[in-house]
């Protein structure tokens, strides 16, 4: 059974983008299970951080396939044991985001602001000042090597889920670029100042849809052409019900500064990357992740290969397929 979280908010005033631009007061919504555990020294010694996706929040990790296989009662994170930190990063869930009002005239936010923020969360916030574990999926896990480099020395250990350790580009720019260019080139997107939702929205729902399975997956569940059409209409119907153009647009411009690459020696706690062979958004023939991970002094890349239960860039939230890499990693990592 999944426990259920503890919910809070934490208020950062007069924060400041590396744009340059500045936010009043930046609310950011975090959830947390389980009790910070402080040794005799007073530091924090059983904290986890995991980090969602992009246009996710803590609550899309705290579904069954993902929390359920991993914080329940002597699964790998047990929450009885850890104290696991989910926040919601600048401009998704429940934290600051344009829908709130400012629209497009919200602070042109990156990963470097999301990190920044949620180092600040966890220290000045909750008063958390070490991790065992930081990991995050897609997007997070992005966020995960940039946090090995920004604050070395703040965790035991790295787990990026689905994330390359280098800059976006190739196909994973392009798509991006197109989702971008058709939500500004909508003239029905007003500058973000809409009444209701462009157009394009549905086009950045179906870049999404095409891009999240592999295509076996999508053949069973779309043996035919009407099949396809439904499934397709269904799952873009519900994407258009939950977002908006304008947070759509910012979480996929935030990936602009993502780049780990230049630094990656400087990771120095124990990393294991997990990728899948069937991912459309980081495919593995590019040969990436063999060639940068040797740069990482503790760091180990593990290709999972394609399964029944594959779902592509989705398998990341399948935790029972990866969790005995994670209950590894913890196990060798040194308390640091």
């Amino acid at each position: 059974m999944i426990a259920t979280p503890t919910e809070g908010e934490w208020l950062l005033n007069n924060f400041q983008f590396a744009s340059g631009e500045s936010l009043g007061v930046l609310r950011l919504h975090y959830r947390t299970l389980g009790q910070a555990r402080r040794d005799d020294h007073g530091v924090v010694r059983n904290a986890v951080l995991i980090l969602h996706g992009t246009g996710g929040s803590g609550a899309h990790l705290m579904v069954a396939e993902f929390a359920g296989e991993l914080f329940g009662p002597g699964q790998p994170l047990d929450a009885r044991e850890y104290f696991i930190v989910l926040p919601d990063a600048i401009g998704h869930g429940r934290s600051s985001r344009p829908s709130d009002g400012l629209h497009a005239r919200f602070p042109r936010f990156g990963y470097r602001d999301m990190i920044v923020a949620q180092y600040r969360l966890l220290t000045e916030g909750l008063q958390i000042d070490h991790l065992r574990l930081v990991m995050g999926t897609s997007m997070g896990g992005m966020h995960t090597w940039l946090w090995g480099e920004d604050h070395p020395d703040f965790m035991d250990a790295l787990l990026p889920l689905a994330a390359m350790p280098t800059q976006v580009c190739g196909r994973n720019r392009v798509w991006r670029r197109i989702l971008s260019d058709a939500i500004r080139a909508d003239t029905q997107w007003c500058d973000g100042e809409y009444q209701r939702q462009p157009p394009s929205l549905r086009t950045a729902a179906q870049l999404i849809f095409l891009m999240g399975a592999n295509p076996l997956l999508r053949l069973q569940q779309m043996p035919t052409l009407s099949d396809s059409d439904a499934v397709l209409d269904a799952a873009v119907d519900e994407y258009l019900r939950l977002n908006d153009a304008n947070d759509t647009l910012f979480q996929f411009e935030a990936s602009r500064d993502y780049d780990p690459g230049p630094r990656l020696e400087e990771i120095r706690a124990p990393l294991v990357a997990l990728t899948w062979a069937d991912d459309l958004i980081n495919p593995p023939e590019l040969g990436i992740m063999e060639r940068e991970i040797r740069r990482v002094a503790q760091g180990r890349s593990i290709l999972v290969p394609v399964t029944a239960q594959s779902r592509g860039h989705e398998s990341q939230m399948l935790a029972a397929t990866w969790k005995h890499h994670l209950l590894q990693l913890l196990r060798s990592a040194p308390h640091r």
